[in-house]
């Protein structure tokens, strides 16, 4: 266990064709591109030595080969409640597409037609957050972008909807999250840590 209190690492999956190119993407099972098997080997590396209690998944290749190749998938563990917000009509489009038939569309305020609710979302990061706490010890999370950000929201017990959208996280990047001082203050200790991506 890191210091005092456990910590909870969050990476997000390498680089995807639609990470790339900014296509929202939820439940299409991309695989990583050349960079993204890279980066994800670079952030083995940055994990390198980590002695975590426990490594959960999101069964999406992207998340899960990126475990594999950073070197902790023999002992990730596959979660469905870790799986990329579903976007639903959304699936595969840019933002500047959708504001052409919905302007000022935020994904955090107005969803997605045919996909996950914030409320839905939500409510699996909640779930998570239980798992994660009753660990008790260190804990490594691989997983996708927008999940990720609703799991730091409920993490510090803030709506996604006031803090998510401001939560950025670039591919392969690494955040943790912690406690400061004693169990009842939950914080984000490290975010979107990029520079052993290349």
């Amino acid at each position: 266990m890191s210091e005092a209190f456990p910590v909870i690492y969050l990476a997000r999956h390498g680089e995807t064709a639609w990470s790339l190119s900014g296509q929202h993407t939820g439940l299409t099972d991309l695989p990583l591109t050349d960079r993204g098997v890279e980066n994800a080997r670079s952030l083995g590396a940055r994990l390198k030595g980590l002695n975590v209690a426990k490594v959960f998944t999101s069964p999406l290749q992207r998340a899960s080969r990126t475990a594999e190749i950073a070197g902790f998938g023999a002992v990730a563990e596959v979660d469905r409640d870790l799986v990329e917000w579903d976007y639903g009509k959304y699936e595969g489009l840019r933002t500047a597409e959708i504001r052409v038939e919905r302007p000022g569309w935020e994904l955090f305020h107005d969803g997605c037609p045919g996909g996950e609710t914030l409320e839905q979302i939500s409510a699996r990061a909640d779930r998570m957050v239980a798992k994660i706490r009753a660990v008790k010890k260190d804990v490594l999370i691989f997983s996708s972008g927008h999940i990720l950000r609703v799991l730091a929201a409920r993490w510090l017990d803030i709506d996604p909807a006031v803090v998510g959208r401001y939560l950025i996280l670039g591919t392969a990047s690494l955040s943790e999250l912690g406690y400061d001082r004693d169990w009842s203050k939950p914080v984000i200790r490290l975010w979107n840590e990029t520079r052993h991506a290349v």
